[in-house]
């Protein structure tokens, strides 16, 4: 009889729900069904027409052609951020890869709960969701692209309405999507963030894996805070709502089982990014066999659960966030470049299924296989720490010359304060000359990046004109200057192309003419002659080359354009 209670209970509760005038697409279907585009809209339109804690806004156009949206709740109902507010805000992005669309199901479901008042409303915290970022990818609905995920019936696709990945996109800032998510953080300044997504790779137990901001990029105060302290609280709630969860599993070769290393969120990235101005993020990545309904439910209890630890911590929070920003003082170090430090490596529960190789019924290789029936609990290698690879020293600031508008145009966009220079000045700068590069040989969205930078640097004195641009470095966003506009550090703009014009020469040579003029040279600088007859004699390969040694000569000579190779940005020191 109990049973039998129980049973009508729960079908009772399932037919109300379907019934229910605030009930979302995805619960009215059948476990598996994800709202359109339209449907997201109408849902949100009712929230805000019923509901005055709810209310939407819209920030600027997408590649699409739609405006990008926000939702909002805020308890106090007041929606006027222009003022300073004791509160903290709390952004959810939703969609940025349309095929992983469990945010957007489970973000409609948090803010009609918030409305409704189903959980305990925040009395500290304002909750801002993106409901559709990559709104092109979300009309573009398909069934097939995502061959190795498990639902639902209907999704959208990964690239944009333009085919790029948003979340490579926000340093280069390619899209109309960045642009507005840009200025959307900025009207805001999340405290937190979170990024849901749907992950790829390997099998195991796990409904819920997630990275949290690397936290030796994302600073000493904040990154030990958000790994001792937010993290595990966060961990434990769940685990008190029966959802187990783990780092992402970043294993694209071999199993779990060998372990594996945080995922390196760098600045291309969306927590990358919002890290650069100190806000404390997550990405919620739902694992990709297990049913639809599963990682709705999963995605929503990560959201709640960081919700209600933000809502009770939100002073602590806040001190941490200023405090963190107090290191990055002119002068001190700061590590552009990371790798895993593998000396320090620890051991965590993992829950995984066996894996094995068997021989393929499609190749006339091998393949890897998952035993669910073979599930276990080991404890295996995680290597969670990062190392500086490459440090530089915090400049006073940054002088860019006018000409460089789109860069300037990308810094000011990001609330970069800056000050121009009244009248034309000689300024003692250092200064960066490329010395090496390695380019893509494929395009990556949109772009053939450089990667393994080098430079030379020389102190000198170079004359600035009226109305060139002086970006300090002490100010809130001295993370997104120093990423961006140090050359080696890995998602420059150097790295992403936006000083390409430096790499080729505009001014050359004819042979026969430059011969004459090389050989009175040098007979004027015999310095000169004496450095090339050393070159010749130490390298057999140049002594042989005729148009390499009259290269040389020119590139040492005064007819060489000082344009060629040299950075546009220069560097005030203390």
């Amino acid at each position: 009889m109990k049973v039998l209670s129980l049973l009508l209970l729960f079908a009772l509760t399932s037919w109300a729900q379907k019934n229910d005038s605030y009930a979302t697409f995805f619960e009215k279907g059948n476990g598996n069904q994800s709202a359109d585009y339209t449907e997201v809209l109408r849902f949100y339109q009712q929230l805000d027409a019923d509901f005055e804690t709810i209310k939407g806004q819209t920030f600027g156009l997408t590649d699409s052609g739609e405006p990008l949206r926000v939702v909002i709740f805020d308890a106090d109902k007041k929606f006027d951020y222009k003022t300073k507010t004791e509160k903290l805000f709390l952004l959810i992005n939703n969609g940025i890869h349309a095929g992983e669309p469990d945010g957007i199901d489970a973000s409609m479901q948090l803010f009609r709960d918030l409305a409704l008042q189903k959980i305990t409303v925040p009395k500290n915290v304002i909750v801002i969701a993106i409901p559709v970022y990559n709104i092109g990818g979300l009309l573009n609905r398909n069934a097939t692209s995502r061959a190795n995920q498990n639902g639902p019936e209907e999704y959208g696709f990964r690239g944009n309405a333009r085919n790029f990945d948003l979340n490579r996109d926000f340093i280069k800032t390619d899209t109309r999507n960045t642009q507005a998510f840009t200025q959307i953080f900025h009207y805001f300044s999340p405290d937190i963030f979170i990024d849901n997504h749907v992950s790829n790779g390997a099998d195991y137990q796990y409904k819920l894996t997630y990275i949290m901001t690397e936290p030796n990029r994302l600073g000493n105060t904040l990154g030990e805070f958000i790994k001792t302290e937010m993290t595990p609280d966060i961990v434990k709630d769940l685990q008190s709502k029966k959802v187990e969860s783990t780092p992402y599993v970043n294993v694209w070769h071999g199993t779990p089982a060998d372990g594996f290393a945080q995922f390196s969120d760098t600045p291309r990235y969306a927590t990358g990014y919002t890290s650069l101005f100190n806000s404390l993020g997550y990405v919620v990545e739902t694992h990709m066999l297990k049913p639809y309904a599963e990682r709705v439910k999963v995605t929503y209890d990560f959201m709640v659960s960081t919700l209600q630890y933000a809502d009770k911590n939100v002073t602590l929070i806040k001190n941490k966030r200023a405090e963190n920003g107090k290191q990055y003082q002119v002068g001190n170090s700061y590590p552009i470049q990371w790798t895993i430090d593998s000396s320090k490596v620890e051991k965590i529960k993992f829950l995984g299924y066996e894996g094995d190789y068997k021989k393929s019924e499609v190749t006339t290789g091998k393949r890897l296989y998952y035993d669910r029936n073979k599930p276990y609990t080991k404890q295996i290698p995680f290597y969670g720490t990062y190392k500086a690879l490459k440090n530089i020293k915090i400049p006073k600031a940054y002088v860019i010359p006018q000409g460089q508008w789109k860069v300037i145009e990308l810094l000011t966009n990001n609330q970069l304060a800056y000050t121009r220079l009244e009248k034309d000045s000689v300024i003692s700068v250092e200064s960066y000359r490329i010395a090496d590069y390695k380019t893509a040989k494929n395009a990556y969205e949109g772009h053939y990046p450089h990667s393994n930078t080098q430079v030379v640097v020389t102190e000198t004195k170079v004359n600035f004109r009226k109305g060139d641009y002086i970006f300090t470095t002490q100010q809130a966003g001295v993370k997104y200057l120093l990423e961006t506009l140090e050359p080696e550090a890995v998602d420059s703009f150097f790295n992403w192309n936006f000083f390409d014009t430096l790499l080729q020469q505009k001014e050359g040579y004819s042979d026969y003419v430059f011969e004459d003029t090389a050989a009175e040279y040098l007979k004027q600088h015999p310095e000169i002659k004496a450095k090339l007859e050393e070159k010749r004699n130490q390298d057999k390969t140049f002594a042989d080359n005729p148009e390499a040694q009259l290269d040389w000569i020119y590139k040492n000579s005064p007819w060489y354009e000082t344009a060629h190779l040299q950075y546009p940005v220069y560097r005030i020191l203390e």
